[in-house]
């Protein structure tokens, strides 16, 4: 009896864990093995390793006074080193003490007589640039061309019948895909992690032109410039970044996508300097309160918040109030987009824009220019009128001249905010100061025109205001009161 309980009482536990470890071994024998992709691909990375010549001065503030310490304090070294043997306020005290900053970065070799890809900010400003191979021969590096944009640098080293990797492209690379990475964190060569695509097409601040790759692989200082392989061991991308409130790793690294970056280097390689294309468009995303005012059924594409005079924007007939909701075919989810496909694009070549204007789609063509160092930034008796959306504005005329230089407003067009109330203005975001150039596609430019436009807007209806703010415009989606 007692053996027949026992039989019974451990057989469904014993089905379990052998349940419990077939699942362990198909689950095993899913996960990808990353060993012969590793060891076909080491040999193309490399530790990049540069120095810097700096010098500061030992001039200090003469206030400042060295504490009296015991004779063999461990300090007394400390402030000998720092401000020489006679202190501070001394002579001598101003001449130039040289000492030499020194970073560690990774890369990868891209063809076998030793050119090299890594990232702009691992290189720049560096007066000597060492390359370390697998096999631990190293080697100077020249720059061939630095491109702080995109983040990418070119070097060469004098070697030949170098192992190189193999270039691939991100528009196969799918989202939740396996990646990994090898360069040399902290300085510990070769070292190899891996994760899976967080995302692609992300936009970071301050980088317009490079859609990144998001993965959770980890990177920490020192991986920057290395490669991001796939599972074929093609390189997709360049790690070059993190999100970090701590310094270091924390699940958020973005990689440069590889096409952008070896364009990149062919201009580098063939021209030494990088071209992009340039439309003259001041744009923003088409918010939900957005796309209803302009009858779109959901939020997409790049709404024109400016025109810039003479662009190649201006030419074609774009104007202040379209969406581009397709470039050359391929539809702007965002409105970066619409920056990394147009830096991308041929210079004086012909690219075709589809766009939602007063309701209405069309196409139009447009001849792409070349962006410029300069074109990064684009550029009474009182009449007053207190409207029903709770903003009182004037004529710009009727501005003094401080207060115009004081806000920037020479060359605009439009109505002064002067004073804002509790009202529809305020829950939308307008501020003093602001300048109302358009209302529900309509121009203004007087009070006269602001006060006929604000008596025909619909009740309860949501509108789009194009407002001027700080040498930029952008369109605020403002709801009209319903009394």
């Amino acid at each position: 009896m007692k053996a027949a309980w026992l039989k019974n009482r451990f057989t469904p536990i014993s089905l379990i864990l052998l349940l419990w470890l077939a699942a362990s071994t198909i689950q095993a024998q899913t996960l990808p093995d990353f060993t012969s992709l590793v060891e076909s691909n080491s040999p193309s990375v490399v530790n990049i390793s540069t120095k810097q010549h700096k010098s500061i001065s030992n001039r200090i503030n003469r206030q400042f006074q060295i504490p009296e310490l015991p004779e063999g304090s461990p300090l007394n070294e400390f402030f000998r080193h720092f401000f020489g043997e006679g202190g501070p306020g001394l002579p001598g005290e101003s001449e130039p003490r040289q000492y030499d900053s020194r970073s560690l970065g990774s890369g990868f070799i891209i063809s076998d007589d030793g050119y090299i890809m890594t990232n702009f900010h691992v290189v720049n400003g560096a007066d000597e640039i060492l390359v370390r191979l697998s096999d631990r021969r190293e080697y100077l590096a020249e720059v061939i061309g630095m491109d702080k944009t995109s983040d990418v640098a070119l070097l060469k080293i004098d070697a030949t019948g170098l192992p190189k990797v193999k270039i691939g492209t991100t528009r196969k690379l799918k989202v939740g895909e396996w990646v990994l990475a090898i360069g040399s964190p902290f300085g510990f060569d070769h070292s190899v992690t891996a994760g899976i695509v967080s995302a692609k097409g992300r936009s970071l601040p301050n980088e317009n032109y490079v859609p990144f790759i998001q993965t959770d692989v980890a990177i920490n200082p020192g991986n920057s410039g290395g490669p991001l392989f796939n599972l074929d061991g093609e390189v997709v991308g360049i790690n070059s970044q993190i999100y970090s409130r701590t310094g270091g790793f924390m699940g958020l690294s973005f990689a440069i996508p590889i096409e952008l970056a070896m364009n990149v280097v062919d201009q580098l390689r063939t021209s030494g300097e990088v071209k992009r294309g340039w439309l003259g468009v001041m744009i923003q995303d088409v918010t939900r309160e957005l796309a209803e005012s302009f009858d779109m059924e959901y939020p997409y594409g790049a709404l024109i918040a400016r025109v810039v005079e003479g662009s190649p924007s201006d030419k074609a007939g774009l104007e202040v109030g379209d969406v581009i909701l397709k470039y050359n075919g391929t539809k702007l989810e965002s409105s970066s987009m619409l920056q990394h496909l147009v830096g991308a694009s041929a210079i004086n070549k012909p690219a075709e824009l589809e766009i939602l204007r007063n309701g209405k789609r069309k196409t139009i063509q447009v001849t792409i220019g070349e962006l410029k160092s300069d074109m990064a930034q684009l550029d009474g008796a009182t009449q007053e009128s207190v409207s029903k959306l709770g903003m009182s504005v004037i004529d710009l005329d009727d501005l003094d001249s401080d207060i115009r230089n004081q806000y920037k407003l020479n060359n605009i067009k439009g109505v002064f905010v002067q004073s804002v109330t509790d009202g529809a203005a305020k829950q939308a975001g307008i501020e003093p100061g602001d300048v109302i150039q358009m209302i529900n596609r309509v121009r203004v430019s007087t009070v006269e025109e602001f006060d006929e436009v604000v008596k025909k807007l619909p009740r309860g209806a949501t509108v789009a205001v194009l407002v001027h703010r700080r040498n930029g415009a952008r369109f605020i989606p403002l709801m009209v009161p319903k009394e």
